[in-house]
């Protein structure tokens, strides 16, 4: 009896310790978020054992969290859903239901989940859209497109750009019924860096007569060349997406090759020649500061520059939007910027807002002290967070004035 007792002991600490995941004291329901964060620390620990021993790609496991969560296209009593392809590429179409007043808003969404994992037809975003249709009785567009490990950038940023650029067309707007004078792209995670990157291109593209109305950014990624900020170094080890993770959903991006992870792990992947970008994302000077914290800003590491000859695109502004010139921000719609206290990508988006405002754009910047990446998502059971729903009102509140 005793030996069992011990046994049971022994386990019950180490299923304790595996679970456990400090949380700060200002999230409500932490136990909740607790239990997320260590789901996702599991499925990444076998996700690595899978990838080691030649299994699965690393990718291919995260990714079963996507195809559990997959919801099929089910109109309701507010919302007609449908699957399609715009221009090629599969959307989740939702269409307001109720009898259109005149010409109807529209929203299209590229969902998040690191360039890697994730798609329209999950759960939380699903509901995200659904809820965003009928709220603003708005057409909205949330777009499947492909995913490394298979596909590399650019091919993500061109599928939602040409997405974007076939649903502006005077014919498209008017067969769906929509002002062409109200419509708005909005991502969150990889997809804010796309929809950045997105609204950056339009500017520039002579074929495009159709102007967005305004643009959101929900937690967005958005830049590779400072993989250290305060942010990173405060939520190292922090809730749903620690900088190990997000190291390696940016490696992926741009290539399966292990050496560019490897010099992104220890921030040492931009060549000396690049050197003059980094005062984009010098959060010395972006930052305010009380985000600054403790920290103390440190000239960057050089590295070969062989890796940016293989992989030029971590370079890239339709990669890493941050990394623009003010001439190209200039004459962007009125921004929305969602950013979370406890999230490496934090201050990714409070550079951004920073660099917007020094170029004039109008922006609203949303900063939640409270939340941590993927807030948004917590909305519906068993995962529900007070949380969740208040950005999700407030995104939705923000869309509604300025849409």
């Amino acid at each position: 009896m005793g030996a069992k007792l011990l046994c049971f002991c022994l386990a019950s600490a180490l299923v304790s310790y595996y679970i456990y995941t400090p949380i700060p004291e200002n999230i409500e329901e932490g136990w909740k978020v607790m239990l997320v964060t260590s789901l996702f620390r599991t499925v990444g620990h076998v996700a690595e054992v899978a990838d080691r021993l030649g299994m699965m790609h690393y990718m291919e496991v995260m990714r079963l969290i996507t195809v559990a969560e997959h919801v099929a296209p089910t109109s309701d009593e507010n919302v007609t859903v449908t699957d399609t392809e715009f221009s090629n590429v599969a959307v989740r179409l939702y269409l307001p239901r109720k009898p259109a007043r005149g010409l109807r808003r529209a929203v299209i969404y590229f969902h998040g989940g690191g360039w890697c994992v994730g798609q329209a037809g999950m759960k939380s975003y699903d509901l995200l859209s659904r809820w965003t249709s009928s709220q603003l009785d708005a057409v909205v567009v949330s777009v499947d497109y492909r995913l490394a490990p298979k596909y590399h950038f650019p091919v993500q940023f061109e599928d939602v750009y040409s997405v974007t650029k076939f649903f502006l067309q005077s014919s498209v707007l008017s067969q769906y019924g929509v002002d062409p004078n109200r419509v708005c792209v909005a991502g969150d995670s990889a997809g804010g860096n796309l929809a950045a990157a997105v609204v950056q291109k339009l500017l520039e593209d002579s074929e495009v007569t159709t102007r967005l109305k305004a643009h959101v950014l929900l937690y967005p990624a958005l830049q590779t060349l400072d993989l250290n900020l305060p942010s990173y170094q405060q939520n190292e080890n922090g809730l749903i997406l620690p900088k190990s993770l997000m190291v390696r959903f940016w490696s992926e991006y741009f290539t399966s090759d292990s050496s560019l992870r490897e010099a992104m792990t220890s921030n040492s992947h931009v060549p000396a020649e690049s050197g003059h970008l980094f005062q984009f994302v010098n959060w010395s000077n972006l930052l305010p500061e009380e985000m600054k914290k403790d920290y103390v800003y440190t000239s960057p590491v050089f590295g070969s520059s062989e890796l940016a000859k293989k992989y030029p695109g971590f370079l890239d502004p339709r990669a890493a939007p941050l990394l623009a010139e003010v001439a190209r921000l200039r004459g962007l719609p009125p921004t929305y910027v969602l950013t979370c206290e406890y999230d490496v990508l934090r201050d990714d988006g409070v550079m951004y807002v920073s660099r917007l405002r020094a170029a004039g754009v109008r922006v609203t910047h949303d900063h939640a002290k409270d939340a941590f990446h993927g807030a948004l998502m917590f909305v519906s059971s068993p995962t529900n967070l007070p949380v969740g729903n208040r950005l999700r009102n407030r995104y939705i509140a923000w869309l509604n004035e300025n849409l």
